[in-house]
C-alpha cells in the first residue's frame, strides 16, 4: 500500500513537472507574423480566368497547438503546375494565337518560367526567419535575375547574364552575390554563439541492476543493487543572450543485505537545479543576440525586391519579344509588297517583249529581281517563324500542346509614335531612377545587412565575461529500514536525529522548502591572447561595409548614365523614324514618277526596278526605326524605374501568378481588323 502511495504521488509529481516545463515553451513561442510570402491557396477563378500555381503557404512553421507532431513531420511542396493558364486558350482563334501587347504581358505574368522560377525565392526567404528565430544561422537568399526565356536581352546592373539558373545563391547577407555584381559577404553570421530560441526538453529514464561478490567472511556473499532513474531538463536562449537551464533529477534505489545504520530499504534521491548565465561583455545586448532575425528579415524584404526586378526585366523582354514580332510581320509584308512590285515588272517587261518594243534582257533582268526578292521573302518569313517560337515559349509554360506549338502568333497590336512627345527634363528622369530602380534598394538593404555584420564583430571583440547564478534543491525519502538503529527515539547514538521522511512526496517537498540547497552566483572570465581572429573579422567586416558604401555610389553614378543614355536614345530613335517616314514618301512618289515615265517611254526597266528596291528598303528601314523607338521607350522605362506604374502592373498578380487588373500598355495602337491576317509563312521542314 505504501508503495502504491508513493508511485501515485511521483506520477502526480511527473505530470506536474511536465505541464510546467510546458508553460516557458508556450511563451518563447514568437507571437509576431512573418513577411508575408505569395499565398498559393487562392480561390479557383471562373472558368475564363488563368488559373495560379499551386503553392501552399510557407510562411509559418508548423506549431505544436494545432498538431503536437507537426513540427517533427516532414512537409510536402507540391510540383509545380506545367500546364498554361486559361488565358492562352481564350486568345486562340482557328488555330492561331491573336495577341495584343496587354494580352503578351498578362501572359507572361501567369505563364513565364523565368518569373515561375523566382516565385519560389520568396518561399525559401520565408524559411530562413525561421531559423533565424531558432537562433541558427541564416542560409542565404536567392537575389539573382532569371533570365532563361530566349530572344530577351538583359541590360543594366544586375541584369547582364542571359539564360541564368535559379539566381545568385548568397550564403550571407542575401543582397550581395549575383544580385548586386558578385560582391560577397564572407563576414555573415560573424560575433558571438547565439542561443537557441526554441525551448529543449530532454528526458531520460534508466534501469540499472548490480550484483557483487563479497569477500568479507561475515557477511553475505553477494550484494544486491536495483536503481531507476528518471531526469528531465529544459533549455531556453533568449534575445538579450540569457541562457536559462532547469534539471530535474530523480533516483530510486534498493540494495541487499541492508545494515542496521542504513535508514531506508527504498531510497529516492530527488534534485532540482535552475541555472541562469548572462554575457556581460561579448554577446551581450539585443543586436548580438537577434542579428540573424534581423538579418533574415532583411533578406526577405530583398527577395520582395528581386522579384520586383525580376518581373521588370521578364516584362522587359516580352515588350521587346513583341515588337520583335512586330517588326518580322511588318516585314513580311514589305517583302511581300516587293515581290508583287516586282512580278507585275516582269509581266509588263514581257508583253513587251512579245510585241517587240523592249530587248529581252530586260525579261532576265526583272526576273533576277523576283528571285531576288522572293530570297528575301523566304528569310523574313523564316524570321517571322522564328520570333513567334520565341513568343510562344515565353509566354507559356510548355509547348507540349501540338494546337499551341503549330500556331501562329498574329500581333493584333502595332507601334505607335506620337505626333508630340513631352520632354521630361533629364534630372528629374534621374531622380525618379534613384527613387525607384530595384537594384538600389537591393544594395541599400544589403548596406544595412553589412552594418549588422559589423557591429556584432565589434561585439565579439570584447573578452567573454558570463555572470552566472544557480540554486539547487535536494530532497532525500523512501521506505524505511525496520532494522534502523534510530527508528528508536530513545537510543543514544543518534542524539536528536530527525525521524526520516518515509515517502517520495516528502521528498519532493524538500526540494523548495530549502532543507537541502545549494545555491551560488559567480562570474567567468575568458579572454583570448592577441585575439588575432576577431581582430581579423572586424577590420574586414569594416572593408566589406565601406566596399559596399563605394559599390552603391558606383551603381547611382551607373543609373545615371543609362539614364541619359535612353534618353538620347530616345530621341535619337524618334528622329530615325521621322526621316523613315520621310523616305517611305520620296520612295512611293519616285517609284511612281518613274512608272509614269516608263509607261511614257522616257525611262527603262532597270531605273522603276531600282525605284522598287529602293521604296522596299525605306518601307523595311521604316519598320525597324518604328521597332527601335518602341525598344528605346521600354529601356528608358526600365531605367528610370517605371516600367511596373507605367503599365500598371500589380505585383500582387505577379506574386499570385493570376492577373486580375490587365496591363495597359502605353504607345501602342491597335492593328486595323483586316491587317490582322496570316502572312503565310512557308512549310516547316519536316
Amino acid at each position: 500500500m505504501q508503495r502504491s502511495t508513493q508511485f501515485s504521488a511521483f506520477r502526480r509529481a511527473a505530470a506536474l513537472f511536465v505541464a510546467v516545463l510546458m508553460i516557458p515553451a508556450a511563451w518563447a513561442q514568437d507571437g509576431s507574423q512573418m513577411p508575408n510570402a505569395p499565398s498559393a491557396q487562392v480561390q479557383k477563378a471562373a472558368p475564363s480566368a488563368a488559373q495560379p500555381f499551386e503553392m501552399k503557404d510557407y510562411s509559418k512553421p508548423q506549431a505544436h497547438f494545432s498538431n503536437p507532431i507537426g513540427p517533427y513531420t516532414p512537409r510536402t511542396v507540391a510540383p509545380p503546375n506545367l500546364a498554361n493558364t486559361g488565358r492562352m486558350e481564350q486568345l486562340m482563334r482557328d488555330g492561331k494565337l491573336y495577341i495584343s501587347m496587354n494580352d503578351a504581358v498578362a501572359l507572361a505574368l501567369e505563364n513565364n518560367l523565368d518569373i515561375a522560377i523566382a516565385r519560389y525565392n520568396l518561399n525559401i526567404a520565408d524559411t530562413d526567419i525561421w531559423r533565424a528565430k531558432a537562433g541558427s544561422a541564416t542560409r542565404g537568399v536567392n537575389t539573382g535575375i532569371v533570365q532563361g526565356t530566349p530572344g530577351g536581352t538583359g541590360t543594366g546592373i544586375g541584369s547582364t547574364t542571359t539564360g541564368g539558373g535559379a539566381g545568385g545563391t548568397t550564403a550571407g547577407t542575401g543582397g550581395a552575390g549575383a544580385g548586386t555584381a558578385g560582391l560577397v559577404t564572407s563576414t555573415s553570421g560573424v560575433g558571438a554563439a547565439v542561443p537557441s530560441f526554441d525551448p529543449i526538453l530532454t528526458g531520460t529514464f534508466q534501469l540499472d541492476q548490480n550484483r557483487t561478490q563479497i569477500v568479507n567472511p561475515f557477511s553475505e556473499p553477494f550484494s544486491n543493487s536495483h536503481t531507476t532513474t528518471w531526469a528531465f531538463g529544459y533549455q531556453q536562449g533568449f534575445h538579450w543572450g540569457t541562457n536559462l537551464s532547469v534539471g530535474f533529477n530523480n533516483t530510486r534505489g534498493t540494495a541487499s543485505p541492508l545494515s542496521d545504520y542504513q535508514a531506508f530499504a527504498t531510497q529516492f534521491n530527488s534534485s532540482l537545479r535552475a541555472t541562469v548565465s548572462q554575457p556581460l561583455l561579448s554577446g551581450f545586448g539585443f543586436l548580438p543576440n537577434t542579428r540573424f532575425i534581423k538579418i533574415a528579415k532583411n533578406n526577405r524584404e530583398i527577395s520582395d525586391v528581386a522579384f520586383r526586378l525580376q518581373v521588370i526585366t521578364t516584362v522587359n523582354q516580352i515588350q521587346n519579344i513583341y515588337w520583335d514580332l512586330v517588326n518580322a510581320y511588318e516585314n513580311v509584308k514589305v517583302q511581300q509588297d516587293s515581290v508583287a512590285l516586282a512580278q507585275k515588272t516582269l509581266s509588263d517587261n514581257k508583253k513587251q517583249v512579245e510585241i517587240g518594243t523592249l530587248a529581252p534582257i530586260e525579261v532576265v533582268r526583272a526576273q533576277s529581281v523576283v528571285a531576288t526578292n522572293q530570297q528575301s521573302l523566304i528569310l523574313a518569313q523564316t524570321t517571322l517563324q522564328l520570333q513567334q517560337l520565341l513568343m510562344k515559349n515565353a509566354l507559356s509554360r510548355t509547348l507540349v500542346d501540338p494546337v499551341l506549338a503549330d500556331a501562329e502568333v498574329i500581333p493584333t497590336d502595332t507601334m505607335s509614335v506620337p505626333d508630340n512627345e513631352p520632354v521630361v527634363p533629364t534630372q528629374e528622369l534621374v531622380n525618379q531612377a534613384l527613387a525607384h530602380r530595384a537594384e538600389l534598394a537591393e544594395s541599400r538593404i544589403d548596406l544595412t545587412n553589412r552594418n549588422i555584420n559589423s557591429r556584432s564583430a565589434k561585439n565579439a571583440l570584447l573578452p567573454t565575461l558570463n555572470l552566472f547564478a544557480y540554486y539547487q534543491g535536494t530532497g532525500l525519502g523512501g521506505s524505511l529500514n525496520p532494522n534502523y538503529i534510530c527508528l528508536d527515539p530513545e537510543n543514544p547514538i543518534c542524539g536528536n536525529r530527525p525521524r526520516p521522511s518515509d515517502s517520495y512526496g516528502s521528498a519532493l517537498n524538500q526540494l523548495v522548502d530549502s532543507t537541502a540547497p545549494d545555491k551560488g552566483v559567480g562570474l567567468q572570465l575568458t579572454i583570448p591572447l592577441r585575439n588575432r581572429s576577431a581582430q581579423a573579422d572586424q577590420v574586414r567586416a569594416e572593408l566589406e561595409y565601406r566596399q559596399a558604401q563605394m559599390r552603391l555610389q558606383q551603381q547611382e553614378n551607373q543609373i545615371r548614365i543609362e539614364v541619359r543614355q535612353a534618353q538620347f536614345s530616345v530621341q535619337q530613335n524618334r528622329a530615325s523614324v521621322e526621316a523613315a517616314r520621310a523616305a517611305v514618301q520620296l520612295g512611293k512618289q519616285s517609284l511612281d514618277a518613274e512608272q509614269k515615265k516608263y509607261a511614257l517611254g522616257a525611262s527603262t526597266t532597270t531605273l522603276v526596278l531600282q525605284a522598287e528596291r529602293d521604296l522596299t528598303q525605306v518601307q523595311s528601314n521604316l519598320v525597324t526605326a518604328n521597332s527601335t523607338y518602341e525598344k528605346s521607350r521600354v529601356e528608358l522605362d526600365r531605367v528610370t524605374g517605371a516600367t511596373l506604374d507605367r503599365l500598371g502592373i500589380l505585383m500582387a498578380d505577379a506574386e499570385r501568378g493570376q492577373v486580375t487588373k490587365m496591363p495597359s500598355v502605353p504607345y501602342v495602337a491597335p492593328r486595323p481588323a483586316d491587317e490582322q491576317t496570316p502572312v503565310n509563312p512557308p512549310a516547316q521542314p519536316q
